[in-house]
């Protein structure tokens, strides 16, 4: 591979990166524990978009309960992500698989 043609194929990989990170801006998901007392909306990048809690979720004796629904809620939510991701950029990676991309 000459110089030309490695300037192409970076040229490529960097607007494949672009278009990846445009279709994860534009991913969002929601998850729920607890029966829907505690629930989460993220993004393509696993930003936390809103968090939701039920009024009946806080009980001042068991924080612990609490703490764990929103753990499970982020996760699940993280979980929908990375499918979301893998599904939407199936076809951007040409059958690669990049770590932390897909």
């Amino acid at each position: 591979m000459d110089f030309k043609e490695l300037q192409q194929f970076v040229g490529q990989a960097q607007q494949r990166v672009q278009e990846m990170q445009g279709k994860l801006a534009q991913i969002t998901v929601e998850a729920s524990a607890g029966g829907g007392m505690v629930s989460v909306k993220m993004n393509g990048h696993k930003q936390i978009l809103s968090l939701n809690i039920a009024p009946d979720a806080i009980n001042p004796n068991d924080r612990e309960m609490l703490q764990d629904l929103i753990v499970a809620a982020i996760n699940e939510c993280s979980r929908k992500v990375e499918a979301a991701a893998k599904e939407s950029m199936g076809g951007l990676l040409g059958g690669l698989n990049i770590p932390g991309l897909t």
